[in-house]
């Protein structure tokens, strides 16, 4: 039933005022309890449309919502810029071409014969049986490979490529058998997964596009490079590193890991009775106990891009060679520095999904967890 109007004034005002406001309920939040980190991919944010089969461009980037917010950093240590792949997006301009066979000119090279076709050098290399270092003769006939390519831009990560496109980045990496070290080049075309199969896709592949996990860190995090340009440097100290430079990492591993904490062990590698996949070990220790780089490397992740590893520490070693370091409570390092076996890289927190103070570490062999056990030394 309508309210009759009212005109109210004086202390009737305010009264009708804070009897209204009194209406206004409070929004609860609830708190899910999962485990430790497994190989489920940890959700990011949410994704956007998919592309029609009869599109040749497929969607936009999703717009990015909140996320958690950035890592503690510990003093003198700046904090670290977004990643390349939120501060370049990628347009969707990949291009459909057409099985063909090509016969090879005086001056032709393999990258000529992709920027005339349309296909990827690679590709024509992999269907053609031709190896390093990609020697081509005059009269030679070529088989072009169809399909759907993008032209990589400088400054472009596979990460924001796949999401340009609405796929995963490990379906792109496999379909082009990107190997070690995973660095893209501007003008590099990669083959896309054909109209047909996007349009197969199931609504969970839909969204794993848009999560992350290791291991698109370890492949698709780092910007492409120019033709000619050699990734930089590590840094000595702390400092600000542009998302959008490639960092080197080390030519050789020094061939040994050390505990970058002590403690109990909580939680062991591989899978559980839950049916729940461990990559790594879960090592109790009181927060803010120092923790340290397992072996000499370079920093090349520091975020909390991935929500079930907290604020995430990666390091490469050489050799592909990575440790990974979960749950830090604070940092005391920053992307693409140069860092020693034993020196503090951060300061340990808590599993997002549990207040027992601990630390997620594992050890990688390219893209593949390994039992940190295995390479660690014996504690007794």
């Amino acid at each position: 039933m309508a309210l009759p109007t009212i005109r109210p004034t004086g202390c009737a005002l305010v009264a009708l005022l804070l009897m209204t406001s009194a209406c206004i309920p409070a929004q609860d939040r609830a708190e899910t309890r999962r485990p430790a980190p497994t190989r489920q991919r940890a959700a990011t944010p949410p994704p956007a449309p998919v592309p029609s089969a009869k599109a040749v461009a497929p969607v936009e980037e999703p717009v990015i919502a909140p996320g958690p917010p950035p890592p503690a950093v510990s003093e003198n240590v700046p904090t670290p810029p977004p990643p390349a792949w939120q501060v370049k997006t990628v347009a969707p301009s990949a291009i459909e071409v057409a099985a063909s066979t090509y016969v090879v000119k005086p001056g032709d090279t393999l990258r000529a014969i992709s920027d005339k076709t349309g296909a990827g050098s690679e590709a024509i290399a992999r269907v053609n049986h031709i190896a390093a270092p990609f020697k081509i003769i005059v009269g030679q006939k070529l088989k072009v490979p169809g399909g759907r390519y993008h032209r990589v831009g400088k400054g472009e990560t596979g990460i924001a490529i796949s999401r340009a496109y609405g796929v995963e980045w490990g379906r792109i990496a496999q379909l082009n058998e990107l190997e070690e070290p995973y660095v893209l080049r501007e003008g590099q075309r990669l083959v896309l997964p054909s109209q047909r199969e996007v349009a197969s896709m199931t609504s969970d592949q839909r969204e794993a596009a848009f999560r992350l996990d290791i291991e698109d860190l370890i492949t698709g995090s780092e910007p492409a490079l120019a033709t000619r340009e050699s990734p930089k440097p590590p840094v000595v100290t702390p400092k600000i590193v542009a998302p959008t430079v490639a960092v080197a990492e080390p030519a050789r591993f020094a061939g040994r890991f050390d505990w970058p904490v002590r403690g109990p062990i909580l939680r062991r590698f591989g899978r559980h009775a839950s049916g729940q996949q461990n990559d790594g070990v879960n090592i109790g220790t009181p927060r803010g106990t120092p923790i340290t780089a397992a072996a000499d490397g370079v920093v090349a992740y520091v975020g909390q891009d991935i929500p079930a590893y907290g604020t995430l520490v990666l390091l490469r070693h050489g050799d592909g060679w990575i440790s990974a370091y979960g749950y830090a409570d604070s940092i005391t390092v920053t992307r693409g520095q140069k860092v020693v076996r034993g020196q503090t890289i951060a300061k340990s927190g808590s599993s997002p999904y549990s207040a027992e103070p601990q630390l997620h570490f594992e050890i990688r062999n390219g893209r593949k967890p390994v039992d940190p056990l295995s390479y660690l030394p014996s504690r007794s």
